[in-house]
């Protein structure tokens, strides 16, 4: 995602200096990064904001390395996927400067930033100040933008981006274990072929990423939990065969959709169309 935004931040006229704790391996060689590569001190100095970007288990170690550099009318903006940690790491030893908390809501694939969701994480009067100049900016250039505090946002995260990838590697795990998936992939239906999506989109992506996710999220294991217990419950109906419950669930459930986002029943169709532009 920083090499993502360097490229966008290149696009929009704006110079880039990219740090990175490779810098003596990167340093001279064709690198393919997007912009200049400097030490951590020189990429820091004269720059109007600092855009942070590293594995969340380095982000302490990259906020505190950089720490001293920072002067008081400098931007650093953290886009990890957890915000209470984070925020309160560069609180603790961002002394000068701003910071703020800024979660853009897709992956590297994008290729803009026109109808994506970001949530911006501000904590205190000059924080939302600085979120309301942020949110304006990326509005003009077509996303959407939402306000939390960190402690929201990491409680949403935990449905949002805990709960898919735990349902795509539990899948993966059992399809693998089926010893079958070649022979599905080939003669699969669309609907299986939107889970294969899913269930590779994750697991070819980054496993520390995932993996790191799935442990700081908070609220997570109770969320897998009662996955889990749902799981049980309609597995039970089928082995039972009973139908007529397994129909007055999937109503009921049909039911709460409706109330909830009542131009679901198009969800079919988008399917088809999300396949067949591919």
């Amino acid at each position: 995602m920083g090499q993502w935004f360097a490229g966008f931040f290149l696009a929009e006229g704006i110079e880039v200096i990219i740090t990175d704790s490779r810098y003596n391996e990167l340093r001279g060689t064709d690198n393919q990064l997007c912009g200049k590569l400097e030490t951590s001190e020189k990429a820091i100095a004269g720059a109007n904001a600092v855009l942070i970007s590293v594995p969340l288990s380095s982000f302490e170690k990259a906020i505190k390395e950089i720490s001293p550099y920072i002067d008081r009318e400098q931007i650093v903006i953290d886009i990890s996927s957890i915000k209470a940690k984070t925020v309160d790491i560069m609180h603790t030893y961002i002394k000068a400067g701003s910071v703020l908390g800024v979660h853009p809501m897709f992956g590297p694939g994008a290729a803009s930033i026109s109808k994506k969701n970001f949530i911006v994480t501000p904590t205190t009067s000059e924080e939302n100040e600085l979120a309301g100049r942020v949110g304006a900016y990326l509005e003009d250039r077509g996303a959407h933008v939402s306000l939390m505090t960190p402690a929201e946002h990491d409680e949403m995260m935990a449905i949002i981006l805990g709960l898919p990838p735990f349902i795509a590697m539990v899948t993966a795990d059992t399809l693998l274990s089926l010893d079958k998936l070649q022979l599905t992939g080939n003669i699969s239906g669309s609907t299986y072929k939107l889970l294969l999506m899913l269930i590779e989109s994750v697991i070819a992506e980054d496993a520390e990423l995932y993996a790191s996710l799935q442990v700081a999220l908070p609220h997570i294991s109770k969320i897998e939990e009662l996955f889990q217990s749902k799981v049980n419950t309609w597995a039970a109906l089928i082995k039972d065969g009973d139908k007529d419950s397994i129909y007055k669930k999937m109503h009921k459930l049909e039911g709460k959709f409706r109330a909830v986002d009542p131009s679901f029943t198009t969800a079919y169709e988008n399917m088809y169309k999300v396949l067949e532009s591919l």
